[in-house]
């Protein structure tokens, strides 16, 4: 498991997705903004790479978006699956499929925070 770390860490106030001027929501909002990423991800040695998410403002957190434009994901399988107590993640999958049509995706899953050990690893082996 690799953790995807903001160069900026993200502050409570950062989150707050009902302050329309929070960081988090002017980055949502910005369809050409690509946080940093703190450290360095190699995936080299992976050919499938769950790629995992929390919704924010009904879609992927940009600083997904930079990990896909910045890492070299070619010949990879990627299956992204998210948190989301409410929200489909049916948009977020086609988004990534537009917007990434040069990689292989699979379909992927919404998680609630109900699932046990065995669901998910069913569903991994699946």
């Amino acid at each position: 498991m690799i953790e995807i770390v903001p160069e900026e860490p993200y502050s409570d106030d950062d989150l707050n997705y009902s302050n329309d001027q929070s960081r988090t929501s002017l980055e949502q909002n910005d369809e050409t903004s690509r946080p940093g990423i703190a450290n360095s991800i190699d995936v080299s040695s992976y050919d499938t790479i769950y790629l995992g998410f929390p919704i924010w403002w009904n879609d992927v957190p940009k600083i997904i978006l930079t990990f896909l434009d910045e890492c070299d994901l070619s010949g990879k399988t990627l299956i992204p699956f998210c948190t989301s107590g409410g929200t489909d993640m049916s948009g977020c999958e086609k988004d990534l499929r537009n917007s990434y049509p040069q990689y292989q995706w699979k379909k992927g899953k919404r998680l609630i925070g109900h699932e046990d050990a065995s669901q998910i690893q069913n569903w991994i082996l699946d």
